[in-house]
């Protein structure tokens, strides 16, 4: 049976079965529509590839000038533009371009968090990597959420290379068995790096948002732990919100293996309508709040290829899927929110909270206050775009 699958799904397709089988996919009504809740993480890396520097810089200004106009032409049920989140490499780190990504931030269209690539580190190594690029993001920049009670800088996570956890079979990418910890005590609100397949760092547990184990001194702790419900104590442990991992029958290699909804946008697994369709079938959902449904997808967008892609005309075509399937729908209400944004949501449903969840994009983080007007309040569509 496995020899029919896609590369490494024997380490996930346990779950994901066993959910298709139990968990019910809700029914939405115009009375009780359901709420698609759609987040777009970027592991956005300018120097992919080792280009040279000028092109590097060009990269970024492409989404500069390209972003507004892709996105000035979409609205979510809310009145919100589509909402990048750039999680940018702090082995990459240049001033200059987290700058220019705070301008499209400050329109509106996204915001900043924390993505890390690193090799044969230890616990110290990486507490401090973490410290002084919140700092940086933070005093430098002002360029991270704040936490309601203490003020303090907070931030979402992606591993580089999806090593998250020291979880390579070889260790390689990492080093650190307690990242999760770790990742706690500097101020991460949500892990984002999931789903990682055919990789085998991918985790057993999928199409989940749950608290991570942590078992001290064993590598890839978050494989499984514990799913947020609703009514349940919030956890000082580090809170995961995958993205959707399906066997897409629709597109079979040979004719016959099912290829892999694994949640990746780029240039060689573009958003086609029938992907569209398929996401909220993952059923990411907070247990017991069955009608807002978590879709998080997940790119590489600095590359030329993968820029065009996502916004140019099969990005549009995206965004009108989107419209059509999910916002015109009466049944349906689409969100489009940031990676702060989703978590928020996901904390407000666990302390019970229910509506329109658009009332809780702030609910525990609130975003920088350098971009906080423009988050507060749905921009206005420009016209002609």
């Amino acid at each position: 049976m496995l020899k029919l699958l896609p590369r490494n799904a024997g380490i996930w397709v346990g779950d994901y079965l066993r959910q298709r089988l139990s968990c019910p996919t809700p029914k939405p009504t115009p009375e009780n529509p359901t709420h698609i809740l759609f987040c777009l993480v970027d592991h956005y890396e300018p120097r992919w590839g080792k280009p040279p520097r000028e092109q590097e810089f060009a990269r970024v200004d492409y989404w500069l000038e390209q972003y507004p106009k892709m996105a000035a032409q979409f609205t979510d049920s809310d009145g919100f533009n589509p909402r990048h989140s750039y999680f940018f490499p702090y082995d990459e780190y240049e001033a200059e371009h987290i700058e220019s990504l705070a301008q499209l931030c400050e329109q509106g269209y996204g915001e900043i968090e924390v993505h890390l690539h690193h090799r044969h580190d230890t616990d110290a190594g990486f507490r401090q990597k973490m410290n002084d690029f919140v700092e940086i993001l933070h005093q430098q920049h002002n360029a991270l959420g704040i936490d309601k009670e203490d003020g303090k800088p907070k931030y979402a996570f992606i591993h580089g290379n999806w090593a998250l956890n020291n979880s390579r079979p070889d260790g390689d990418w990492c080093g650190v068995d307690n990242e999760s910890q770790i990742l706690v005590d500097t101020g991460c609100f949500v892990d984002m790096t999931m789903p990682s397949a055919p990789s085998d760092t991918q985790t057993q547990k999928v199409n989940s948002i749950y608290y991570g184990n942590e078992f001290a001194g064993k590598a890839k702790c978050h494989d499984f732990g514990d799913d947020i419900r609703v009514g349940t104590p919030q956890q000082e442990k580090l809170m995961l919100i995958q993205g959707p991992l399906m066997l897409n029958w629709k597109n079979r290699s040979k004719g016959l293996i099912p290829k892999i909804e694994n949640a990746e946008l780029d240039a060689d697994n573009p958003p086609t309508l029938d992907r569209v369709k398929l996401w909220p079938k993952a059923n990411v959902h907070v247990m017991g709040r069955l009608d807002w449904q978590f879709i998080k997808l997940h790119t590489h967008g600095a590359g030329e290829a993968n820029a065009t892609t996502l916004l140019e005309k099969e990005g549009m075509e995206m965004h009108q899927h989107l419209a059509t399937l999910y916002k015109d729908d009466p049944c349906y209400r689409l969100h489009y929110v940031t990676a702060r944004e989703m978590s928020n949501i996901a904390l407000a449903a666990q302390d019970g909270k229910s509506g329109n969840p658009n009332q809780y994009r702030d609910y525990k983080i609130l975003p920088s206050s350098r971009w906080s007007q423009q988050s507060a309040k749905p921009t206005k569509k420009v016209s002609g775009l």
